[in-house]
């Protein structure tokens, strides 16, 4: 089973709500809510993956000191296997927008559960909760 290495970011504000991101039409899982992040290419780190990932999705910068580790989701979908870290950042420059998303939502931690999200990130939410 070939496994797939990808990695995500709850990017926490002042009021402890965090940013989720409305996968486009036209994309497996289209119209689920899921945290923002992505591939792992070849050679790169997990945390220079996400810097870039958030630059090209969202147009916000931050760096690896800002990006602090807290989970991860394993899980298998039709013919593949999917390994996310989870980090949490709270310092970053820019404002977030949606260059690759349809649309994006600030929502408290309790309220996650409120929107539907691909499998493989519905088990971040718990841990997310504990710590905010």
């Amino acid at each position: 089973m070939k496994i797939v290495l990808v990695v995500a970011c709850a990017l926490v504000d002042a009021d402890r709500r965090v940013l989720i991101a409305q996968r486009p039409q036209g994309k497996q899982l289209a119209g689920l809510w899921e945290f923002p992040g992505g591939k792992i290419e070849p050679g790169e780190t997990p945390e220079a993956a996400l810097i870039r990932e958030l630059s090209e999705e969202l147009g916000i910068e931050t760096q690896s000191a800002c990006l602090a580790p807290l989970s991860f989701a394993s899980h298998s979908y039709d013919g593949w296997h999917l390994m996310m870290p989870l980090y949490v950042c709270r310092k970053w420059q820019g404002i977030p927008v949606a260059r690759e998303h349809a649309a994006l939502k600030w929502v408290r931690p309790q309220a996650l559960r409120d929107y539907p999200m691909p499998p493989a990130d519905e088990p971040l939410i718990a841990p997310l909760c504990d710590l905010l």
